[in-house]
């Protein structure tokens, strides 16, 4: 708590337990609870701290003597982070036991960490039921674009991946049917961009072909344009996400999106 004060990030995480799959109730058991003890204490510690940083505000008048790390606290938010590994009891219960503690916002942890798709929607179905409706839901370590969508579907607000940076640096870009991999021979002479109509950087002035020869003479400039496709297609993603909300359309548009989303090559990662 105190190295994520100091860095002054908007929002700090609680210390939690991500346990591996496929790993025995018990241990899952044992894991939730400790995660539960953790949220606890590092509540506390965000409450004391803030009540340090408060008492320690000078008058205007006076010259500040808050410390970064002061300050840092006092605007900092805070979610709490359910486990409970794949067992739809344990993630109930964890969930209920992490909502009471009346956090900014709340994650849904240990997801995506190797088990099935379908074990990974029901670890969150399991848990979202039980989690404050007014505060922001974070499902960590997701996903794949249709992964997402899904897991709007079932509640969830925020995510965080590596996939579209890690996928670039492979030769991998996202589109709306799939991924490409501009490595691929059959794009040595494509003079089309990685995705029609796109307006990010690399679409509007670079062809697929030339990317892939950037990429294949390890060239950095290929993978970073890769990269700011990548990036741009997961934020426009969420952005058309949220209108089709705003529209009361997002179930179709998400089961057209899933329908005609394929993975055109097996994603492989380092």
């Amino acid at each position: 708590m105190e190295i994520q004060a100091a860095f002054g990030s908007d929002i700090a995480m609680v210390l939690d337990e991500c346990v591996p799959y496929p790993c025995e109730y018990d241990y899952a058991a044992k894991s939730a609870e400790l995660t539960t003890r953790w949220a606890k204490r590092c509540r506390k510690w965000k409450e004391e701290s803030a009540q340090r940083s408060t008492s320690n505000v000078q008058r205007p008048t006076e010259r500040s003597g808050i410390s970064n790390q002061q300050s840092a606290v006092h605007r900092q938010l805070l979610f709490g982070i359910v486990q409970g590994g794949a067992f739809g009891a344990l993630r109930k219960e964890n969930a209920q036991a992490i909502g009471e503690l009346d956090f900014d916002g709340y994650a849904i942890g240990g997801v995506s960490v190797g088990e099935p798709e379908e074990e990974m929607m029901r670890a969150v179905e399991s848990a979202e039921t039980f989690l404050p409706t007014d505060k922001p839901r974070y499902a960590m370590g997701l996903g794949t674009p249709p992964q997402m969508l899904e897991m709007i579907a079932r509640g969830m607000d925020m995510f965080d991946c590596v996939l579209p940076t890690r996928l670039a640096r492979n030769g991998t870009a996202f589109t709306a049917t799939g991924t490409l991999n501009l490595k691929n021979a059959e794009f040595t002479l494509d003079k089309g961009s990685i995705e029609e109509n796109c307006a990010c950087p690399a679409c509007r002035e670079f062809t697929r072909g030339y990317i892939r020869h950037l990429v294949k003479a390890e060239e950095i400039l290929g993978l970073r344009l890769i990269t700011l496709h990548n990036l741009h297609f997961y934020l426009n993603l969420m952005n058309r996400a949220r209108t089709e909300i705003e529209r009361g359309t997002f179930d179709q548009f998400r089961k057209a999106f899933v329908a005609e989303y394929k993975t055109r090559d097996a994603i492989t990662v380092d």
